[in-house]
């Protein structure tokens, strides 16, 4: 049984915790992995093999986490947000939602979008939809494809490179959740923080959604934030490294009024 965790992912904009009736935590695989010295540069990582990392990954994360079934109420509602959308911007996205209280959602470089529960309980469907269209802003700007070399080469998982002529091979168990482990100490600069969070102001823009949602799901997230630290919970590692979520509500409400 794998240990539960709060994590942040490839494309996640940051991880806290929900007060919701979902009941289990987002997880991935703690175990220790030995990933030896031999390293392969991430730059002999092909684009085919970025592909493969991810959908090997998505399956591995799909199958340790509580898929919402096609009649749960979380599975109706984004798929009803969404079905217009797996095709947005050229990008061929699928979606799922996972029932996990963490205010959370990530994206792959294949283009997996997963929404968790708790962020739904407590977002308006113009809000999901802003942060989706800030997860595929990850996705358009190569940031997820980035993070998971970045992460491959991190973990016990680059020793499979070197078989097959250097070639990414299937990763085992373990590897996936080593592979795991790293993309949950992925962090995305602020730059591209920045640019994504304007993708998901354009992305409600151009489909006459609101754009202030962009900047209400940040208040929200702000407000989780000084609930966290008024009562003493360790700020995470994201909250240390990016821009907090107040200043970019109000970044994207400027946005909105100058429209």
């Amino acid at each position: 049984m794998m240990n539960s965790k709060k994590i942040i992912l490839a494309g996640a904009i940051l991880i806290l915790g929900s007060a919701t009736l979902v009941k289990a935590q987002f997880k991935i695989n703690a175990r220790t992995v030995t990933g030896g010295a031999d390293v392969v540069k991430a730059a002999t990582l092909t684009d085919a093999d970025v592909a493969k990392l991810c959908l090997e990954y998505a399956k591995w994360m799909d199958e340790h986490n509580p898929v919402a079934p096609a009649d749960s109420k979380y599975a109706i509602r984004l798929k009803q947000l969404t079905d217009k959308h797996v095709n947005e911007s050229g990008l061929n996205l699928n979606f799922k939602a996972y029932l996990v209280k963490d205010v959370n959602a990530f994206a792959l470089a294949d283009g997996s979008v997963r929404v968790c529960a708790g962020l739904m309980d407590i977002m308006t469907d113009d809000e999901i939809l802003g942060v989706i269209g800030h997860e595929m802003g990850h996705v358009k700007n190569k940031d997820s494809k980035d993070a998971m070399k970045t992460a491959y080469m991190a973990s016990a998982a680059r020793k499979v490179a070197s078989s097959q002529d250097g070639a990414v091979g299937y990763l085992s168990e373990s590897q996936l959740g080593a592979l795991g482990e790293s993309l949950a100490n992925a962090q995305f600069s602020q730059g591209q923080e920045k640019s994504a969070d304007d993708n998901g102001f354009e992305f409600l823009k151009k489909n006459n959604y609101n754009v202030l949602a962009m900047s209400t799901a940040f208040r929200k997230l702000a407000a989780i934030e000084k609930e966290n630290v008024s009562s003493g919970k360790k700020k995470s590692q994201i909250l240390s490294s990016h821009p907090d979520s107040e200043k970019r509500a109000e970044r994207m409400e400027k946005r909105a009024k100058e429209q």
